[in-house]
Protein backbone atom coordinates (compact mmCIF):
# COMPACT_ATOMS: atom_id res chain seq x y z
CA UNK A 1 0.00 0.00 0.00
CA UNK A 2 1.29 3.69 -1.18
CA UNK A 3 2.32 5.58 2.17
CA UNK A 4 1.33 9.49 2.80
CA UNK A 5 4.15 11.02 1.98
CA UNK A 6 5.06 9.13 -0.93
CA UNK A 7 1.53 9.71 -2.30
CA UNK A 8 2.25 13.50 -1.32
CA UNK A 9 5.85 13.68 -3.15
CA UNK A 10 4.04 11.67 -6.21
CA UNK A 11 1.17 14.50 -6.43
CA UNK A 12 3.75 17.96 -6.33
CA UNK A 13 4.69 16.30 -9.90
CA UNK A 14 1.39 15.76 -11.12
CA UNK A 15 -1.06 18.36 -12.32
CA UNK A 16 -4.19 19.48 -13.10
CA UNK A 17 -7.03 17.37 -12.38
CA UNK A 18 -4.96 14.18 -12.45
CA UNK A 19 -3.73 15.54 -8.92
CA UNK A 20 -7.41 15.86 -7.57
CA UNK A 21 -8.54 12.08 -8.69
CA UNK A 22 -5.23 10.74 -6.73
CA UNK A 23 -6.49 12.35 -3.97
CA UNK A 24 -10.10 10.97 -4.25
CA UNK A 25 -8.50 7.24 -4.52
CA UNK A 26 -6.49 7.62 -1.25
CA UNK A 27 -10.05 8.74 0.74
CA UNK A 28 -11.45 5.80 -0.60
CA UNK A 29 -8.63 3.77 0.29
CA UNK A 30 -8.97 4.88 3.84
CA UNK A 31 -12.83 4.15 4.00
CA UNK A 32 -12.56 0.48 2.65
CA UNK A 33 -9.69 0.07 5.56
CA UNK A 34 -12.20 1.43 8.08
CA UNK A 35 -14.95 -0.53 7.10
CA UNK A 36 -13.04 -4.17 6.93
CA UNK A 37 -11.33 -3.16 10.67
CA UNK A 38 -15.28 -2.75 12.41
CA UNK A 39 -16.20 -5.83 10.73
CA UNK A 40 -13.72 -7.58 11.93
CA UNK A 41 -14.13 -6.71 15.47
CA UNK A 42 -17.73 -7.43 14.94
CA UNK A 43 -16.88 -11.11 13.65
CA UNK A 44 -14.61 -11.48 16.78
CA UNK A 45 -16.89 -10.15 19.70
CA UNK A 46 -19.49 -12.82 18.01
CA UNK A 47 -17.42 -15.54 17.98
CA UNK A 48 -16.33 -14.33 21.39
CA UNK A 49 -19.86 -14.06 22.76
CA UNK A 50 -20.70 -17.92 21.01
CA UNK A 51 -17.34 -19.93 22.28
CA UNK A 52 -17.26 -18.03 25.51
CA UNK A 53 -19.97 -16.14 27.25
CA UNK A 54 -22.33 -19.00 25.79
CA UNK A 55 -20.47 -21.10 28.06
CA UNK A 56 -21.54 -19.25 31.42
CA UNK A 57 -25.42 -18.46 29.84
CA UNK A 58 -26.66 -22.06 31.43
CA UNK A 59 -30.48 -22.73 30.01
CA UNK A 60 -29.43 -20.60 26.96
CA UNK A 61 -29.88 -21.99 23.47
CA UNK A 62 -26.39 -21.90 22.23
CA UNK A 63 -27.55 -21.02 18.72
CA UNK A 64 -29.16 -18.27 20.24
CA UNK A 65 -30.17 -15.49 23.23
CA UNK A 66 -33.71 -16.94 22.58
CA UNK A 67 -33.88 -18.80 26.59
CA UNK A 68 -34.38 -22.54 25.87
CA UNK A 69 -36.51 -23.65 29.16
CA UNK A 70 -36.35 -27.34 28.55
CA UNK A 71 -32.90 -26.88 28.34
CA UNK A 72 -32.46 -25.42 31.44
CA UNK A 73 -34.73 -28.29 32.74
CA UNK A 74 -32.11 -30.58 31.05
CA UNK A 75 -29.01 -29.31 32.78
CA UNK A 76 -30.66 -29.27 36.23
CA UNK A 77 -31.05 -32.88 36.16
CA UNK A 78 -27.76 -34.27 35.12
CA UNK A 79 -26.19 -32.46 38.19
CA UNK A 80 -27.60 -35.29 40.09
CA UNK A 81 -26.13 -38.90 40.20
CA UNK A 82 -28.34 -41.32 42.08
CA UNK A 83 -26.83 -43.43 44.30
CA UNK A 84 -25.35 -47.19 43.57
CA UNK A 85 -28.38 -49.84 44.46
CA UNK A 86 -26.47 -52.82 45.94
CA UNK A 87 -26.50 -56.26 47.12
CA UNK A 88 -25.67 -57.19 50.96
CA UNK A 89 -22.04 -58.36 49.91
CA UNK A 90 -21.65 -54.79 47.59
CA UNK A 91 -22.85 -55.88 44.49
CA UNK A 92 -24.34 -53.65 41.71
CA UNK A 93 -27.28 -53.84 41.15
CA UNK A 94 -28.15 -50.32 39.51
CA UNK A 95 -25.92 -47.48 39.28
CA UNK A 96 -25.63 -44.27 36.82
CA UNK A 97 -23.13 -43.72 34.32
CA UNK A 98 -22.78 -40.45 32.31
CA UNK A 99 -23.33 -41.03 28.57
CA UNK A 100 -24.55 -38.55 26.20
CA UNK A 101 -28.34 -37.08 25.41
CA UNK A 102 -28.99 -35.86 21.59
CA UNK A 103 -31.27 -33.31 21.05
CA UNK A 104 -31.92 -30.19 18.35
CA UNK A 105 -32.91 -27.05 18.05
CA UNK A 106 -35.74 -26.99 15.13
CA UNK A 107 -34.96 -23.49 13.99
CA UNK A 108 -31.22 -24.23 13.00
CA UNK A 109 -32.17 -27.65 11.20
CA UNK A 110 -31.41 -27.33 7.63
CA UNK A 111 -33.02 -29.94 6.59
CA UNK A 112 -35.28 -32.01 8.27
CA UNK A 113 -35.86 -34.41 6.20
CA UNK A 114 -33.08 -35.39 5.28
CA UNK A 115 -31.64 -35.52 8.97
CA UNK A 116 -34.82 -37.46 9.95
CA UNK A 117 -33.69 -40.17 7.49
CA UNK A 118 -30.63 -39.95 8.87
CA UNK A 119 -30.89 -40.70 12.16
CA UNK A 120 -33.67 -43.22 11.68
CA UNK A 121 -30.65 -45.38 10.21
CA UNK A 122 -28.44 -44.81 13.38
CA UNK A 123 -31.20 -45.43 15.99
CA UNK A 124 -33.70 -48.24 14.22
CA UNK A 125 -35.96 -47.76 17.65
CA UNK A 126 -37.09 -44.14 16.22
CA UNK A 127 -39.58 -43.70 13.53
CA UNK A 128 -39.53 -41.70 10.70
CA UNK A 129 -42.46 -39.88 10.27
CA UNK A 130 -42.49 -38.84 15.01
CA UNK A 131 -38.31 -37.96 13.99
CA UNK A 132 -40.18 -35.41 11.40
CA UNK A 133 -42.12 -34.11 13.12
CA UNK A 134 -40.16 -33.29 16.04
CA UNK A 135 -37.59 -31.60 14.07
CA UNK A 136 -40.02 -29.46 12.47
CA UNK A 137 -41.52 -28.00 15.65
CA UNK A 138 -41.58 -24.41 16.00
CA UNK A 139 -39.99 -23.95 19.52
CA UNK A 140 -36.35 -24.62 20.24
CA UNK A 141 -35.22 -28.07 21.79
CA UNK A 142 -36.40 -31.16 21.19
CA UNK A 143 -34.63 -34.12 22.87
CA UNK A 144 -34.45 -36.81 20.14
CA UNK A 145 -32.55 -39.80 21.87
CA UNK A 146 -31.56 -40.17 25.40
CA UNK A 147 -28.34 -41.70 26.79
CA UNK A 148 -26.83 -42.85 23.17
CA UNK A 149 -23.20 -44.79 23.29
CA UNK A 150 -20.41 -43.17 21.91
CA UNK A 151 -20.49 -44.78 18.87
CA UNK A 152 -23.50 -43.54 17.63
CA UNK A 153 -22.43 -40.14 18.39
CA UNK A 154 -20.19 -40.21 16.76
CA UNK A 155 -22.73 -41.19 13.83
CA UNK A 156 -24.41 -38.11 14.47
CA UNK A 157 -21.78 -35.43 14.37
CA UNK A 158 -20.62 -37.18 10.66
CA UNK A 159 -24.43 -35.63 9.88
CA UNK A 160 -22.91 -32.32 9.66
CA UNK A 161 -26.46 -31.00 11.34
CA UNK A 162 -25.79 -27.78 12.81
CA UNK A 163 -29.06 -27.99 14.64
CA UNK A 164 -27.95 -31.18 16.33
CA UNK A 165 -26.79 -31.01 19.67
CA UNK A 166 -25.58 -33.01 23.06
CA UNK A 167 -26.35 -32.96 26.49
CA UNK A 168 -23.89 -35.38 29.02
CA UNK A 169 -26.70 -37.32 31.41
CA UNK A 170 -26.90 -39.73 34.06
CA UNK A 171 -28.43 -42.98 32.89
CA UNK A 172 -29.19 -46.02 35.44
CA UNK A 173 -28.27 -49.24 34.29
CA UNK A 174 -29.19 -52.08 36.12
CA UNK A 175 -26.18 -54.61 36.20
CA UNK A 176 -28.07 -58.18 37.26
CA UNK A 177 -30.58 -57.43 34.67
CA UNK A 178 -33.98 -59.11 35.18
CA UNK A 179 -32.80 -61.24 38.11
CA UNK A 180 -34.40 -58.88 40.78
CA UNK A 181 -36.50 -56.50 39.10
CA UNK A 182 -39.38 -56.33 41.38
CA UNK A 183 -37.21 -55.35 44.21
CA UNK A 184 -34.48 -53.14 42.44
CA UNK A 185 -37.42 -51.56 40.71
CA UNK A 186 -37.01 -48.66 37.61
CA UNK A 187 -36.57 -45.35 37.24
CA UNK A 188 -38.04 -43.03 34.25
CA UNK A 189 -34.86 -41.01 31.95
CA UNK A 190 -34.96 -37.70 34.23
CA UNK A 191 -34.21 -39.97 37.15
CA UNK A 192 -37.58 -40.35 38.79
CA UNK A 193 -38.08 -43.36 40.40
CA UNK A 194 -41.25 -45.55 39.16
CA UNK A 195 -41.07 -49.17 41.21
CA UNK A 196 -39.79 -51.05 43.88
CA UNK A 197 -36.63 -49.53 46.03
CA UNK A 198 -36.04 -46.96 42.80
CA UNK A 199 -39.05 -45.18 43.63
CA UNK A 200 -39.52 -45.91 47.84
CA UNK A 201 -36.20 -44.14 48.30
CA UNK A 202 -35.84 -41.64 45.75
CA UNK A 203 -35.13 -39.10 48.50
CA UNK A 204 -32.30 -40.88 49.58
CA UNK A 205 -30.88 -41.99 46.34
CA UNK A 206 -30.65 -38.61 44.69
CA UNK A 207 -29.27 -36.79 47.97
CA UNK A 208 -27.10 -39.06 49.11
CA UNK A 209 -23.25 -37.06 49.68
CA UNK A 210 -19.84 -38.25 49.23
CA UNK A 211 -20.02 -40.57 53.00
CA UNK A 212 -23.41 -42.28 52.01
CA UNK A 213 -23.49 -43.05 47.98
CA UNK A 214 -25.31 -46.62 48.07
CA UNK A 215 -28.18 -47.95 49.33
CA UNK A 216 -27.27 -51.64 50.47
CA UNK A 217 -30.14 -54.03 50.46
CA UNK A 218 -30.99 -57.03 51.86
CA UNK A 219 -30.60 -59.20 49.07
CA UNK A 220 -27.60 -61.83 48.51
CA UNK A 221 -27.14 -62.14 44.93
CA UNK A 222 -26.41 -65.66 44.83
CA UNK A 223 -29.27 -67.30 46.55
CA UNK A 224 -31.22 -64.78 44.04
CA UNK A 225 -29.69 -66.21 41.06
CA UNK A 226 -30.53 -69.64 42.85
CA UNK A 227 -34.20 -69.03 43.62
CA UNK A 228 -34.91 -67.68 40.70
CA UNK A 229 -33.37 -70.26 38.11
CA UNK A 230 -34.81 -73.50 40.11
CA UNK A 231 -38.23 -71.65 39.82
CA UNK A 232 -38.13 -70.83 36.29
CA UNK A 233 -37.52 -74.11 35.52
CA UNK A 234 -40.30 -75.85 37.59
CA UNK A 235 -42.74 -72.90 35.73
CA UNK A 236 -41.27 -74.39 32.53
CA UNK A 237 -41.08 -77.71 33.24
CA UNK A 238 -45.24 -77.34 34.47
CA UNK A 239 -46.35 -74.68 31.97
CA UNK A 240 -47.55 -72.61 34.85
CA UNK A 241 -48.88 -69.17 34.62
CA UNK A 242 -46.33 -67.71 37.20
CA UNK A 243 -43.81 -68.51 40.06
CA UNK A 244 -43.36 -66.70 43.17
CA UNK A 245 -40.54 -67.44 45.59
CA UNK A 246 -38.88 -66.08 48.70
CA UNK A 247 -35.97 -66.85 51.02
CA UNK A 248 -36.17 -65.21 54.42
CA UNK A 249 -33.23 -65.13 57.24
CA UNK A 250 -35.71 -66.32 59.81
CA UNK A 251 -34.18 -64.55 62.85
CA UNK A 252 -33.49 -61.00 61.29
CA UNK A 253 -36.55 -60.93 58.92
CA UNK A 254 -33.88 -59.76 55.96
CA UNK A 255 -35.32 -60.75 52.55
CA UNK A 256 -32.51 -62.59 50.94
CA UNK A 257 -34.23 -63.36 47.75
CA UNK A 258 -37.75 -62.09 46.18
CA UNK A 259 -38.63 -63.74 42.82
CA UNK A 260 -41.85 -62.94 40.98
CA UNK A 261 -42.30 -64.41 37.65
CA UNK A 262 -43.18 -63.50 34.80
CA UNK A 263 -40.61 -60.43 35.28
CA UNK A 264 -38.98 -58.04 32.81
CA UNK A 265 -35.90 -56.36 32.01
CA UNK A 266 -35.56 -53.24 33.61
CA UNK A 267 -34.15 -51.25 30.71
CA UNK A 268 -36.50 -51.52 28.72
CA UNK A 269 -39.61 -52.28 31.41
CA UNK A 270 -42.84 -50.94 28.80
CA UNK A 271 -41.19 -53.25 26.40
CA UNK A 272 -42.82 -56.03 28.20
CA UNK A 273 -46.42 -56.81 28.85
CA UNK A 274 -48.14 -54.93 32.01
CA UNK A 275 -48.59 -57.92 33.70
CA UNK A 276 -45.05 -58.84 33.92
CA UNK A 277 -44.53 -55.62 36.14
CA UNK A 278 -47.36 -57.11 38.86
CA UNK A 279 -45.26 -58.38 41.81
CA UNK A 280 -46.49 -61.47 42.74
CA UNK A 281 -44.50 -62.02 45.99
CA UNK A 282 -45.73 -58.99 47.81
CA UNK A 283 -48.58 -57.06 45.93
CA UNK A 284 -50.38 -60.61 44.80
CA UNK A 285 -52.36 -61.93 48.08
CA UNK A 286 -53.57 -65.93 47.30
CA UNK A 287 -55.37 -68.60 49.54
CA UNK A 288 -52.60 -70.73 49.96
CA UNK A 289 -54.40 -73.46 51.80
CA UNK A 290 -52.62 -76.28 53.69
CA UNK A 291 -49.38 -73.98 54.84
CA UNK A 292 -51.93 -72.27 56.74
CA UNK A 293 -52.12 -75.72 58.97
CA UNK A 294 -48.93 -74.65 60.59
CA UNK A 295 -50.50 -71.60 62.25
CA UNK A 296 -53.81 -73.58 63.27
CA UNK A 297 -51.40 -76.35 64.74
CA UNK A 298 -49.31 -74.04 66.65
CA UNK A 299 -52.22 -72.42 68.19
CA UNK A 300 -53.68 -75.51 69.63
CA UNK A 301 -50.61 -75.63 70.98
CA UNK A 302 -50.43 -72.31 72.60
CA UNK A 303 -54.21 -72.63 73.73
CA UNK A 304 -53.85 -76.24 75.45
CA UNK A 305 -50.43 -77.48 76.67
CA UNK A 306 -51.86 -81.35 76.21
CA UNK A 307 -52.37 -80.76 72.48
CA UNK A 308 -50.03 -83.44 71.96
CA UNK A 309 -52.10 -86.28 73.51
CA UNK A 310 -55.71 -85.23 71.47
CA UNK A 311 -57.06 -87.20 68.97
CA UNK A 312 -59.62 -86.19 66.47
CA UNK A 313 -61.94 -88.28 64.33
CA UNK A 314 -61.35 -88.06 60.44
CA UNK A 315 -63.45 -90.89 59.51
CA UNK A 316 -66.19 -89.00 58.27
CA UNK A 317 -66.14 -86.07 56.75
CA UNK A 318 -66.66 -83.09 58.50
CA UNK A 319 -70.37 -81.19 58.23
CA UNK A 320 -70.81 -78.10 60.10
CA UNK A 321 -73.18 -74.43 59.58
CA UNK A 322 -74.20 -76.16 56.29
CA UNK A 323 -71.25 -76.76 54.72
CA UNK A 324 -69.03 -80.49 54.31
CA UNK A 325 -65.36 -80.34 54.61
CA UNK A 326 -63.72 -82.96 53.35
CA UNK A 327 -60.25 -84.70 53.09
CA UNK A 328 -58.29 -85.13 49.83
CA UNK A 329 -56.68 -88.54 50.42
CA UNK A 330 -58.98 -89.48 52.83
CA UNK A 331 -57.47 -91.63 56.09
CA UNK A 332 -60.64 -91.94 57.33
CA UNK A 333 -59.34 -92.89 60.75
CA UNK A 334 -58.81 -91.48 64.12
CA UNK A 335 -55.49 -89.32 64.47
CA UNK A 336 -53.43 -87.73 66.73
CA UNK A 337 -52.29 -84.11 65.90
CA UNK A 338 -48.81 -85.04 64.10
CA UNK A 339 -50.63 -87.61 62.36
CA UNK A 340 -53.56 -84.77 61.01
CA UNK A 341 -50.56 -82.83 60.21
CA UNK A 342 -48.36 -84.88 58.48
CA UNK A 343 -50.72 -86.01 55.87
CA UNK A 344 -52.83 -82.63 55.77
CA UNK A 345 -56.54 -83.60 56.95
CA UNK A 346 -58.47 -80.79 56.64
CA UNK A 347 -61.41 -82.82 58.69
CA UNK A 348 -58.59 -83.03 61.61
CA UNK A 349 -57.30 -79.57 61.20
CA UNK A 350 -60.66 -77.84 61.51
CA UNK A 351 -61.94 -79.61 64.00
CA UNK A 352 -58.51 -78.71 65.75
CA UNK A 353 -59.20 -74.64 64.71
CA UNK A 354 -62.87 -75.51 66.30
CA UNK A 355 -61.06 -76.28 69.74
CA UNK A 356 -58.99 -73.20 69.01
CA UNK A 357 -61.90 -71.14 69.26
CA UNK A 358 -63.12 -68.03 66.77
CA UNK A 359 -61.51 -65.38 68.91
CA UNK A 360 -58.63 -67.23 69.55
CA UNK A 361 -58.06 -67.98 65.78
CA UNK A 362 -58.36 -64.71 64.61
CA UNK A 363 -56.26 -62.96 67.59
CA UNK A 364 -53.17 -65.71 66.71
CA UNK A 365 -53.50 -65.02 62.92
CA UNK A 366 -53.52 -61.11 63.46
CA UNK A 367 -50.61 -61.82 66.15
CA UNK A 368 -48.43 -63.29 63.37
CA UNK A 369 -48.99 -60.47 60.29
CA UNK A 370 -51.64 -62.11 58.59
CA UNK A 371 -54.75 -60.02 59.04
CA UNK A 372 -52.68 -56.85 58.36
CA UNK A 373 -50.54 -54.91 55.28
CA UNK A 374 -47.10 -55.58 55.57
CA UNK A 375 -45.26 -52.10 56.72
CA UNK A 376 -42.16 -52.73 54.10
CA UNK A 377 -39.68 -50.39 52.31
CA UNK A 378 -41.52 -49.85 49.73
CA UNK A 379 -45.19 -49.13 48.18
CA UNK A 380 -46.11 -52.56 45.93
CA UNK A 381 -47.57 -54.42 48.71
CA UNK A 382 -51.18 -56.02 49.34
CA UNK A 383 -53.40 -55.94 51.85
CA UNK A 384 -54.97 -59.76 52.96
CA UNK A 385 -58.12 -60.43 51.82
CA UNK A 386 -60.32 -62.59 55.07
CA UNK A 387 -64.06 -62.76 56.14
CA UNK A 388 -65.80 -59.32 57.56
CA UNK A 389 -67.93 -60.72 59.49
CA UNK A 390 -65.93 -63.50 60.62
CA UNK A 391 -68.06 -66.55 61.68
CA UNK A 392 -67.74 -69.75 62.91
CA UNK A 393 -67.67 -71.65 59.85
CA UNK A 394 -64.68 -69.16 58.38
CA UNK A 395 -62.96 -70.28 61.58
CA UNK A 396 -62.85 -73.82 60.21
CA UNK A 397 -62.22 -72.92 56.75
CA UNK A 398 -59.55 -70.49 57.40
CA UNK A 399 -57.53 -72.82 59.63
CA UNK A 400 -56.54 -75.06 56.46
CA UNK A 401 -56.39 -72.08 54.50
CA UNK A 402 -59.28 -71.64 52.66
CA UNK A 403 -61.18 -68.13 53.10
CA UNK A 404 -58.57 -66.18 53.75
CA UNK A 405 -55.76 -64.41 51.39
CA UNK A 406 -52.21 -63.29 52.33
CA UNK A 407 -49.27 -62.30 50.27
CA UNK A 408 -46.15 -65.03 50.01
CA UNK A 409 -43.91 -62.67 51.92
CA UNK A 410 -46.69 -62.47 54.40
CA UNK A 411 -46.77 -66.33 54.72
CA UNK A 412 -42.64 -66.34 54.74
CA UNK A 413 -42.46 -63.84 57.75
CA UNK A 414 -45.46 -65.84 59.89
CA UNK A 415 -43.68 -69.37 59.63
CA UNK A 416 -40.34 -67.81 60.66
CA UNK A 417 -41.68 -66.24 63.64
CA UNK A 418 -43.37 -69.71 64.44
CA UNK A 419 -39.94 -71.76 63.44
CA UNK A 420 -36.66 -69.19 64.65
CA UNK A 421 -38.45 -70.00 68.65
CA UNK A 422 -41.36 -67.95 68.60
CA UNK A 423 -40.05 -64.66 68.63
CA UNK A 424 -41.68 -61.65 65.96
CA UNK A 425 -39.78 -60.47 63.56
CA UNK A 426 -40.24 -57.61 60.48
CA UNK A 427 -39.54 -58.49 56.96
CA UNK A 428 -36.60 -56.40 55.68
CA UNK A 429 -35.32 -55.28 52.38
CA UNK A 430 -32.59 -52.72 53.21
CA UNK A 431 -30.14 -52.75 55.62
CA UNK A 432 -30.34 -50.52 58.27
CA UNK A 433 -26.75 -48.36 57.54
CA UNK A 434 -29.25 -46.82 54.44
CA UNK A 435 -31.59 -43.79 55.89
CA UNK A 436 -34.82 -45.32 55.23
CA UNK A 437 -38.26 -43.55 53.55
CA UNK A 438 -40.97 -46.00 54.93
CA UNK A 439 -41.57 -48.87 57.37
CA UNK A 440 -39.34 -51.83 58.08
CA UNK A 441 -36.16 -50.43 56.46
CA UNK A 442 -34.26 -48.80 59.45
CA UNK A 443 -35.26 -51.38 62.14
CA UNK A 444 -32.04 -52.38 64.23
CA UNK A 445 -31.81 -56.25 63.50
CA UNK A 446 -31.92 -57.13 67.55
CA UNK A 447 -35.06 -54.89 67.47
CA UNK A 448 -36.76 -58.18 65.54
CA UNK A 449 -36.83 -60.20 68.49
CA UNK A 450 -38.08 -58.57 71.34
CA UNK A 451 -41.47 -59.43 71.47
CA UNK A 452 -42.63 -63.40 71.50
CA UNK A 453 -45.34 -64.78 69.38
CA UNK A 454 -45.32 -68.61 70.46
CA UNK A 455 -43.13 -70.31 73.42
CA UNK A 456 -39.96 -72.11 72.67
CA UNK A 457 -41.96 -75.56 73.48
CA UNK A 458 -44.27 -74.89 70.67
CA UNK A 459 -41.58 -73.53 68.05
CA UNK A 460 -39.59 -76.65 69.05
CA UNK A 461 -42.67 -78.68 68.79
CA UNK A 462 -43.45 -77.61 64.85
CA UNK A 463 -40.10 -77.70 63.72
CA UNK A 464 -40.19 -81.31 64.53
CA UNK A 465 -43.83 -81.64 62.71
CA UNK A 466 -42.73 -80.32 60.28
CA UNK A 467 -39.62 -82.42 59.88
CA UNK A 468 -42.33 -85.15 60.05
CA UNK A 469 -44.19 -84.07 57.01
CA UNK A 470 -40.73 -84.39 54.73
CA UNK A 471 -39.65 -88.10 56.44
CA UNK A 472 -43.41 -89.54 56.50
CA UNK A 473 -45.02 -86.93 54.86
CA UNK A 474 -46.87 -85.15 51.93
CA UNK A 475 -43.56 -83.43 51.10
CA UNK A 476 -40.84 -86.34 50.79
CA UNK A 477 -39.39 -84.65 47.33
CA UNK A 478 -38.42 -81.46 49.57
CA UNK A 479 -36.05 -84.17 51.07
CA UNK A 480 -32.31 -82.86 50.91
CA UNK A 481 -29.92 -86.03 51.31
CA UNK A 482 -27.18 -85.38 54.55
CA UNK A 483 -29.56 -82.63 55.58
CA UNK A 484 -32.35 -82.23 57.97
CA UNK A 485 -35.21 -79.88 56.53
CA UNK A 486 -38.72 -79.50 57.25
CA UNK A 487 -42.16 -77.92 55.96
CA UNK A 488 -45.06 -78.09 54.93
CA UNK A 489 -47.13 -78.21 51.63
CA UNK A 490 -49.99 -76.56 50.37
CA UNK A 491 -52.36 -77.11 47.34
CA UNK A 492 -55.13 -74.38 47.22
CA UNK A 493 -58.45 -74.70 44.89
CA UNK A 494 -58.43 -71.18 43.07
CA UNK A 495 -61.89 -69.44 42.94
CA UNK A 496 -63.78 -68.72 40.13
CA UNK A 497 -66.94 -67.75 38.99
CA UNK A 498 -68.66 -70.75 40.29
CA UNK A 499 -66.85 -71.30 42.87
CA UNK A 500 -63.55 -72.94 43.53
CA UNK A 501 -62.02 -74.53 40.17
CA UNK A 502 -60.55 -78.36 40.89
CA UNK A 503 -58.19 -77.62 37.82
CA UNK A 504 -56.70 -74.20 38.84
CA UNK A 505 -54.42 -75.42 41.21
CA UNK A 506 -51.91 -72.38 43.41
CA UNK A 507 -49.36 -75.06 44.37
CA UNK A 508 -47.15 -73.99 47.37
CA UNK A 509 -43.98 -75.25 49.83
CA UNK A 510 -42.82 -73.80 52.61
CA UNK A 511 -39.64 -74.72 54.60
CA UNK A 512 -37.45 -74.45 56.83
CA UNK A 513 -33.26 -74.96 56.92
CA UNK A 514 -31.93 -76.49 59.09
CA UNK A 515 -35.11 -77.22 61.11
CA UNK A 516 -33.14 -77.86 64.28
CA UNK A 517 -32.15 -73.91 64.37
CA UNK A 518 -33.61 -72.53 61.67
CA UNK A 519 -31.52 -69.96 59.71
CA UNK A 520 -33.64 -69.91 56.73
CA UNK A 521 -37.04 -70.03 55.49
CA UNK A 522 -37.89 -70.71 51.99
CA UNK A 523 -41.16 -70.04 50.35
CA UNK A 524 -41.94 -71.40 46.66
CA UNK A 525 -45.44 -70.86 44.87
CA UNK A 526 -46.10 -72.09 41.27
CA UNK A 527 -49.58 -70.73 39.93
CA UNK A 528 -51.77 -73.34 37.65
CA UNK A 529 -49.02 -76.14 37.03
CA UNK A 530 -50.23 -78.87 34.74
CA UNK A 531 -49.66 -82.55 36.21
CA UNK A 532 -46.79 -84.72 33.76
CA UNK A 533 -46.58 -88.20 33.16
CA UNK A 534 -43.52 -88.75 35.39
CA UNK A 535 -46.33 -86.81 38.28
CA UNK A 536 -49.06 -89.56 37.44
CA UNK A 537 -51.40 -86.47 36.43
CA UNK A 538 -51.15 -85.08 39.82
CA UNK A 539 -50.43 -80.59 40.03
CA UNK A 540 -50.32 -81.22 43.70
CA UNK A 541 -47.28 -79.34 45.39
CA UNK A 542 -45.55 -82.89 46.86
CA UNK A 543 -45.22 -83.18 43.32
CA UNK A 544 -44.23 -79.52 42.09
CA UNK A 545 -43.26 -76.84 44.24
CA UNK A 546 -41.58 -79.59 47.43
CA UNK A 547 -39.07 -80.59 44.33
CA UNK A 548 -37.96 -76.58 43.51
CA UNK A 549 -37.42 -76.28 47.55
CA UNK A 550 -35.36 -79.44 47.22
CA UNK A 551 -32.62 -78.01 44.76
CA UNK A 552 -33.15 -74.11 46.39
CA UNK A 553 -31.73 -75.52 49.30
CA UNK A 554 -28.64 -77.82 47.79
CA UNK A 555 -27.78 -74.74 45.89
CA UNK A 556 -27.76 -72.50 49.33
CA UNK A 557 -25.92 -74.92 50.84
CA UNK A 558 -23.36 -75.54 47.75
CA UNK A 559 -22.90 -71.47 47.93
CA UNK A 560 -22.60 -71.40 51.81
CA UNK A 561 -19.95 -74.02 51.68
CA UNK A 562 -17.65 -72.08 49.33
CA UNK A 563 -17.93 -68.80 51.64
CA UNK A 564 -17.28 -70.95 54.59
CA UNK A 565 -16.39 -74.35 54.10
CA UNK A 566 -18.51 -77.67 54.44
CA UNK A 567 -17.08 -78.39 58.01
CA UNK A 568 -18.47 -75.58 58.84
CA UNK A 569 -22.39 -75.73 57.54
CA UNK A 570 -22.58 -79.88 58.83
CA UNK A 571 -21.44 -78.31 62.30
CA UNK A 572 -24.63 -76.14 62.20
CA UNK A 573 -26.53 -79.08 61.55
CA UNK A 574 -28.55 -81.28 64.08
CA UNK A 575 -29.87 -84.27 63.38
CA UNK A 576 -33.61 -84.01 64.95
CA UNK A 577 -35.47 -86.72 66.68
CA UNK A 578 -38.67 -87.95 66.18
CA UNK A 579 -39.13 -89.06 69.17
CA UNK A 580 -40.49 -85.96 70.78
CA UNK A 581 -43.51 -86.53 68.19
CA UNK A 582 -44.06 -89.65 66.74
CA UNK A 583 -46.93 -92.53 68.66
CA UNK A 584 -48.53 -88.33 70.25
CA UNK A 585 -51.27 -90.54 71.62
Amino acid sequence: MVSRSAFNRLSVTIKGGQGGALEVAWSRVNVIRVAFLVLYCVVGLRLFDLMVLQEFKIGENPFSHTPAPELSHAEDKIEVRRADIVDRNGVLLATSLKTASLYADPKHIMSPEIAAKALVEIFPDLTYGTTLKKLRRSGRFVWIKRGIVPEDQMKVMKIGEPGFGFRDEYKRFYPQGSMAAHLVGYGNTDGTGLMGIERALQGTLVAHDEDHNVVKTTLDVRFQHALRSEIMLAKDKFEARGASGIIMNAKSGDVLAMVSLPDFDPHAPMAAPKKTQFNSATLGVYELGSVFKIFSTAALLESNKDALSMTFDAREPLKRYGHTINDFHAEKRIMSVPEVFMVSSNIGTALMGEMVGTEAMKAFYKKLGLMDKPDVVFSEVGSPLYPRPWREINTLTASYGHGIAVSPLQLATAVSMIVNGGYKITPRFVLPDTPSQGGGADDDASSHIQTRIVSEDTSKIMRSLMRLVVTDGTASKAAVEGFDVGGKTGTAEKPGKKGYDRKRLLSSFVGAFPIDDPEYVVFVALDEPKGLKETYGYATAGWTAAPVFSNVIKRMVSIEAKSTGFADIKKQIQPVSNASYKGGN
